[in-house]
Protein backbone atom coordinates (compact mmCIF):
# COMPACT_ATOMS: atom_id res chain seq x y z
CA UNK A 1 0.00 0.00 0.00
CA UNK A 2 1.31 3.42 -0.96
CA UNK A 3 0.66 6.24 1.46
CA UNK A 4 0.86 9.80 0.21
CA UNK A 5 1.15 12.82 2.44
CA UNK A 6 1.43 16.41 1.38
CA UNK A 7 4.53 18.32 2.37
CA UNK A 8 2.33 20.95 4.01
CA UNK A 9 0.73 18.34 6.26
CA UNK A 10 4.09 16.76 7.09
CA UNK A 11 5.77 20.04 7.98
CA UNK A 12 2.66 21.18 9.83
CA UNK A 13 2.73 18.09 12.05
CA UNK A 14 6.47 18.49 12.64
CA UNK A 15 5.99 22.15 13.58
CA UNK A 16 3.23 21.29 16.04
CA UNK A 17 5.35 18.56 17.64
CA UNK A 18 8.38 20.83 17.96
CA UNK A 19 6.22 23.61 19.35
CA UNK A 20 4.55 21.33 21.92
CA UNK A 21 7.90 19.92 23.08
CA UNK A 22 9.20 23.47 23.53
CA UNK A 23 11.96 22.84 20.97
CA UNK A 24 10.80 25.89 19.03
CA UNK A 25 9.39 29.05 20.56
CA UNK A 26 6.34 30.86 19.24
CA UNK A 27 8.33 33.62 17.54
CA UNK A 28 10.71 31.11 15.93
CA UNK A 29 7.78 29.12 14.58
CA UNK A 30 6.20 32.30 13.25
CA UNK A 31 9.42 33.37 11.52
CA UNK A 32 9.81 29.92 9.93
CA UNK A 33 6.19 29.97 8.77
CA UNK A 34 6.54 33.42 7.23
CA UNK A 35 9.84 32.45 5.58
CA UNK A 36 8.17 29.46 3.93
CA UNK A 37 5.13 31.49 2.95
CA UNK A 38 7.13 34.24 1.30
CA UNK A 39 9.55 31.79 -0.33
CA UNK A 40 6.59 30.03 -1.95
CA UNK A 41 5.51 33.31 -3.50
CA UNK A 42 8.88 33.88 -5.23
CA UNK A 43 10.50 32.35 -8.27
CA UNK A 44 12.29 29.92 -5.94
CA UNK A 45 9.09 27.92 -5.43
CA UNK A 46 9.45 25.94 -8.67
CA UNK A 47 13.04 24.74 -8.11
CA UNK A 48 12.35 23.96 -4.45
CA UNK A 49 9.32 21.88 -5.40
CA UNK A 50 11.34 20.05 -8.08
CA UNK A 51 14.11 19.32 -5.59
CA UNK A 52 11.61 17.92 -3.05
CA UNK A 53 9.98 15.75 -5.72
CA UNK A 54 13.40 14.42 -6.78
CA UNK A 55 14.28 13.57 -3.17
CA UNK A 56 10.98 11.75 -2.64
CA UNK A 57 11.45 9.83 -5.88
CA UNK A 58 14.99 8.85 -4.86
CA UNK A 59 13.78 7.71 -1.43
CA UNK A 60 11.04 5.62 -3.06
CA UNK A 61 13.63 3.83 -5.19
CA UNK A 62 15.85 3.14 -2.16
CA UNK A 63 13.10 1.68 0.01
Amino acid sequence: MIVTLSAVALFGVLTVLLFRNREVGFLSALVLFLFGFFTAATGAAGPIRSMCEALVTALNHVA
